[in-house]
């Protein structure tokens, strides 16, 4: 039997790679949320206070102006990304990106539930599709960050200022940890688990002054359930954007997002969340160049995610993956760093604002042990 490799000397502190739901933020601690709203309805004034202050702080973040809206919404990310669809598709052609799993999701749905007939443009897992073949007379539905494939759009400059259609960016992974311009983003949708750290099963959904304008002079031809309907009236539901949320939501995880919102504040906004983001993934882009058996899936540094980081390992599939996923798990070194099911086998490394670089700096020396152990034989 080969002798097993020895364990590295120092560990992450926090171990915690998830892409989602990620790393808490710095110092999180429940005992640190505010519980005067818990056991409240989210009707009361005490309630309503809560949600509408936590819309303003992600306004105040975002930098966003005051010509979008921004509403709580059920479902994570894809319930508001699929609210989004919805209500305002329909009214012209579509057209959907596709570059990874999240993508395709909103092609089925075009296809399968709202059987409409989109262009669809695809790229294979790594690559990102030729932006200059879209055809902005459609709606257009893509992914900003691709969290399945490590893949985003390098910003906003395909995106003209004349266009026809709406943009429809499913930017979950990217909100809070790009520049986004939201001159050229109609309709934007996250989820507060991903750079905020946040607790999942809510989505916020932004609109622009287009996709309301779209909103108020356009009727599907569908049914809406309940949870999509944004229109009271033949007028835009105010409300929504004000903290009056259509179904009830988990105060809790409110005042878990608050306390995510607070702490980028205290650390510079937006700017400090995207600095801390960046600082993460030049230290994951160190830990690859400096090892022959490690590489992005995303070739091109243009369009390379700076959060969801997704990595391909030398001669691996998809058992190797899980045992050197498993091997970082048991020691306590790294969780949930396995590539997602759908993509290429490889790993996937979050590097978001939570994350600490020093623990992403830590990762290396057991990327290594993993990697070694996981091709090391044993005595049957």
């Amino acid at each position: 039997m080969t002798d097993l490799p020895a364990l590295p000397a120092t560990k992450p502190a926090r171990p915690f790679f998830s892409s989602g739901p990620c790393a808490k933020p710095p110092g999180w601690s429940a005992a640190d949320l505010a519980t005067e709203s818990l056991g409240r309805s989210h009707r009361s004034k005490i309630g309503k206070t809560r949600l509408a202050y936590c819309i303003d702080l992600m306004r105040e973040l975002l930098n966003l102006p005051a010509t979008h809206r921004i509403g709580i919404v059920p479902g994570s990310d894809t319930g508001a990304f699929e609210m989004a669809m919805w209500t305002m598709l329909g009214a012209r052609g579509v057209t959907t990106l596709a570059w990874e799993s999240f993508g395709e999701g909103w092609v089925t749905d075009a296809v399968k539930q709202l059987k409409l007939d989109p262009t669809v443009i695809r790229a294979d897992y790594g690559q990102l599709p030729d932006l200059t073949t879209v055809d902005w007379s459609t709606d257009v539905l893509f992914t900003w960050n691709g969290t399945t494939s490590g893949v985003r759009v390098p910003n906003g400059d395909w995106i003209p200022d004349d266009r026809e259609g709406l943009s429809f960016a499913d930017a979950t992974s990217a909100v809070f940890a790009y520049p986004l311009p939201w001159d050229k983003i109609d309709v934007a949708t996250f989820s507060w688990q991903k750079v905020l750290g946040g607790e999942g099963g809510h989505g916020v959904l932004i609109l622009g002054p287009r996709a309301v304008e779209r909103l108020e002079s356009y009727t599907p031809a569908w049914p809406l359930p309940k949870v999509f309907r944004l229109m009271a009236k033949g007028k835009l539901a105010e409300g929504v954007f004000k903290g009056e949320t259509i179904n009830t939501p988990s105060m809790l995880a409110v005042e878990d997002a608050i306390f995510a919102l607070e702490w980028g504040k205290q650390i510079g906004g937006a700017a400090g969340l995207i600095a801390r983001s960046d600082a993460n993934a030049a230290a994951l882009d160190k830990i690859v160049a400096e090892r022959d058996w490690l590489g992005h899936l995303a070739e091109d540094e243009a369009s390379r995610s700076k959060t969801s980081v997704c990595l391909t390992v030398e001669g691996a599939d998809e058992a190797f993956v899980k045992t050197f996923a498993g091997l970082l798990e048991k020691q306590g070194a790294a969780f949930d760093v396995a590539g997602y099911r759908d993509a290429p086998a490889g790993l996937r490394i979050w590097c978001g604002a939570t994350v600490d670089t020093a623990d992403i700096e830590a990762l290396g020396p057991w990327l290594d042990w993993a990697y070694a152990t996981a091709k090391t034989p044993v005595a049957a």
